[in-house]
Parts: C-alpha cells; sequence; structure tokens
C-alpha cells in the first residue's frame, strides 16, 4: 500500500492520541535519537530501548578513523551514558536478541523469553556488513567494520602487522576501505586496495574526486588496484590456526597479507520486519515522515529506504540521516507530523584528509570545481539541467557549509557562477 507522503490528518483518525508503551528495536544514533526525541515532544510513557549489543549506545563514525589510531576506552564512544538514559526514564535493554515482531498481539518476543508489549514501535535496527562470496572468506584474519568489537580485532590485527612487518590488504575503495587504509598507514603499515571498479567511491563522487582521492593515498604510499576480480582468500597453517595469507586474483597474482578487512558495503537489517509483513525493499520502506506500512511503526537510520516524490526508493547512511529521520519518527509515533526536509551530508576522514558532501550527486550532467584541484584543496558541484543537486568537499570546510545552506533554501548559482572564484556565492543567499 503506497500511501500519501505525511498524510497526518489518516494517521491522527486511525492512531490514539498517546500511544501506549513504546519499544525502540536498535540502540544505536537512530535509535536513541527517537527516544530523546520523545521525551522532548513531552511523552511521558514507557520507552524500552533494546540494543543487541553488550555496550551501550556508541558513535560509530569514529571506529574507522581515531579509534584504529588511538583506541582508548569505549566509554568515550558513548552516545549518551547510562546515567543520563536513566534520567530521562529511557530503559536501556542490552544483549537482547529480538526474533519477532507479533503486530496482531503488538508485542515484541526476544531470544530469553522476554516480551515488550508496545502501542508504538520503532525500528532502528541499523545494517550488517556484506560478506565477500569467494572461498577462504571465513579464514581468521578476514574481517570488516561495523561494530566496536570489530574495530578491536582489526585494531589488534593491525598491532601484529607493526610487529611482523606484514601488509594489510583492503578489499573495496569507498569509504570505510580507505578510511581504514589511511589509519594503517598512519601506523606504518603496508597497504593494498583491490577496487573492482575503475576509480575509488565511484558510486557516489565524481571521476575529479576520485582523482584526488587516489593522489591523496599513493602519496602515503597506498598501492590502488583497480577492476580487482578476487577470486581467493588464500590460508596458511592447520585447524583453527588457519589464518589468510594472500589475495588470489583473478588473472593468478596474489597480494601477501597479514590481515584483509572487506570494505564492500552493507545491506539494511530488515529481516524482523520482513518477517512481520512490513512492505520492505532493501529495507524497511517508510514515508517522509519515517512510517512503514503499520501505522504504528516507524523505522529509522540504516535500515530504511524512503519513498521519494517519484516512487523511487532512496537509502542514506549517516549520522546526519539517522538524527533526522529520528525525529521524524518520534513526531510520527505522537500522531504529528515531522517530514524530513534538511538537503543529506556526509563526510570521511582520511590522513589529515577531510572529504565533506552534501546533496545527492545521482543522475548529474555536469560538474564544475571551485578551489585548487591540485592542492587538493577544492569543491565539486554538481548540475542537473543547470540545477544544483549537491556539493563534494575536499580540505575546504567553508564551502561546504555554504553548499549545506544553498541546498537548503533551494538556491541554485549557475555552474558558471559556482566555477568563477570571483563570484561571492554568499552573496545568493542574501538576495
Amino acid at each position: 500500500m503506497r500511501r500519501p507522503k505525511c498524510d497526518a490528518a489518516h494517521v491522527r483518525a486511525n492512531l490514539p492520541s498517546v500511544p501506549g508503551p513504546i519499544v525502540i528495536i536498535g540502540a544505536g544514533q537512530a535509535g536513541v535519537q527517537i527516544a530523546e526525541s520523545l521525551r522532548h515532544d513531552k511523552y511521558d510513557g514507557s520507552i524500552a530501548l533494546l540494543g543487541a549489543e553488550a555496550h551501550g549506545p556508541y558513535n560509530r563514525p569514529p571506529l574507522s578513523k581515531k579509534w584504529l589510531l588511538e583506541g582508548g576506552n569505549p566509554a568515550a564512544l558513548a552516545i549518551r551514558t547510562l546515567e543520563v538514559l536513566e534520567r530521562r526514564k529511557i530503559e536501556l535493554h542490552t544483549n537482547v536478541a529480538v526474533t519477532q515482531i507479533d503486530r496482531a498481539a503488538q508485542v515484541v518476543r526476544c531470544a530469553d523469553g522476554r516480551q515488550f508489549p508496545y502501542g508504538g514501535l520503532a525500528l532502528a535496527t541499523g545494517a550488517r556488513l556484506r560478506s565477500l562470496p569467494v572461498p577462504g572468506a571465513g579464514l581468521s584474519g578476514v574481517l570488516g567494520l561495523r561494530t566496536l568489537e570489530d574495530a578491536q580485532h582489526i585494531a589488534a590485527a593491525l598491532d601484529d602487522c607493526v610487529a611482523t612487518s606484514a601488509p594489510l590488504v583492503v578489499i573495496g575503495g569507498g569509504f570505510i576501505g580507505l578510511e581504514v587504509a589511511a589509519a594503517a598507514r598512519k601506523r606504518g603499515v603496508a597497504v593494498t586496495v583491490l577496487e573492482g571498479l575503475e576509480r575509488l567511491m565511484s558510486r557516489v563522487v565524481a571521476p575529479i574526486v576520485s582523482t584526488a582521492a587516489a593522489q591523496l593515498h599513493r602519496s602515503h604510499g597506498v598501492e590502488l588496484v583497480f577492476n580487482a576480480r578476487v577470486t581467493e582468500l588464500v590460508g596458511g597453517g592447520e585447524g583453527e590456526n588457519r589464518s589468510v595469507h594472500a589475495v588470489r586474483m583473478a588473472d593468478g597474482r596474489e597480494y601477501r597479507a597479514g590481515c584483509v578487512v572487506v570494505g564492500i558495503g552493507v545491506d539494511p537489517e530488515d529481516t524482523l520486519a520482513q518477517a512481520a509483513g512490513l512492505e520492505c525493499d532493501r529495507g524497511v520502506i517508510v514515508d517522509d515522515c519515517a512510517r512503514s506500512s503499520d501505522l504504528r511503526i516507524v523505522a529509522a537510520g540504516d535500515c530504511c529506504a524512503r519513498r521519494q516524490r517519484d516512487g523511487t526508493l532512496l537509502r542514506l547512511e549517516s549520522v546526519q540521516n539517522a538524527v533526522e529521520q529520528g525525529m521524524s519518527a518520534a513526531a510520527a509515533l505522537l500522531g504529528q507530523e515531522r517530514p524530513m526536509k534538511a538537503a543529506p551530508w556526509f563526510w570521511s576522514d582520511q590522513y589529515d584528509a577531510r572529504l565533506q558532501m552534501v546533496g545527492l550527486s545521482q543522475g548529474y550532467d555536469e560538474v564544475v570545481t571551485r578551489g585548487e584541484v591540485a592542492q587538493l584543496a577544492f569543491s565539486a558541484f554538481y548540475y542537473r539541467s543547470g540545477r544544483l543537486l549537491a556539493v563534494d568537499s575536499l580540505n575546504n570546510v567553508p564551502m561546504h557549509m555554504l553548499g549545506r545552506r544553498l541546498l537548503d533554501r533551494g538556491v541554485s548559482p549557475t555552474p558558471a557562477q559556482a566555477a568563477d572564484a570571483n563570484f561571492n556565492l554568499q552573496g545568493l543567499l542574501a538576495a
């Protein structure tokens, strides 16, 4: 069923003004945001926040950056401390394995036998790592990065690489893979990045940004291999001690590896939603107000696919999206309307460089640059039919912030204006 976007009148006619106990499945950024927004919006009923991990809510972005370099106390990653959650009367339950959403009975069932009845339910289940479909993918030393435990394992593997002078092979030239590569090089580990396509981050940035990223990594000694077809991860040793020691390619080449980090993307964790009969398509389908096909159930964050005006589905994986969608989800549970409006933005730290993106560049037909491309300090402006879609900024924070304001206000400089360093783009906002 495809409902009108944020049809608040329909929702108010079908939901009670106070939904009763609220259960949130997922204790990450989106889940915490939903809980805190409910309290901010004066909901004073029961809120149960169910987390699958042993830790309380923590920030994931540092895991592929600062954490791999410095490690430290996991408590430093906390989004909110347990004391803060208790003070706000948000009941955090950790190590919870949810097995079923019973929509008829309006109850969430868990593997340990516990049940959580709900009047309103929020799904913030995140995403799961894609596995590499080749022989040897299960060898010891083949790692992915999603959780704090994943980051701890990679950090320990990098310690071993440093101690034994063994190289790291990263499979996947996207954000996570490149951030791990940068952290490893800063620790003195030799790194090879194997990318299956013809350039870095090719699904999300223009060729000129890919070229700049390649220049950055090569300047730090990273070997980049494009159009790479991995056919096998080769192991050595016996039994439980059997671990990866090389990556074999379709053309017969092998790359020695003391550790392999696989960064080929994630899939939305919508298993529970599918089993419950919610509308899903590579994620829980929601409207602009985070409502699912069941008006008592909302979803936010990486587990979602948002229906756009043209009927297509949009998935975003970012802290900003989790926060914005979390606020929309909380409002929807209370029968209120808070559609998502802000332009999406993202960032990636690699070495001492910062790549910041705002907007969605898919479907662009023109790219112009502003700044010093050769010095890796510039912005790329994406256009379709002369209309600004997105801005990518490398080591250019002021232009990123300006791009956010331009897109949020619907102001589109012409390509010629964007490319002219002497043209005052700020003046367009004033006008």
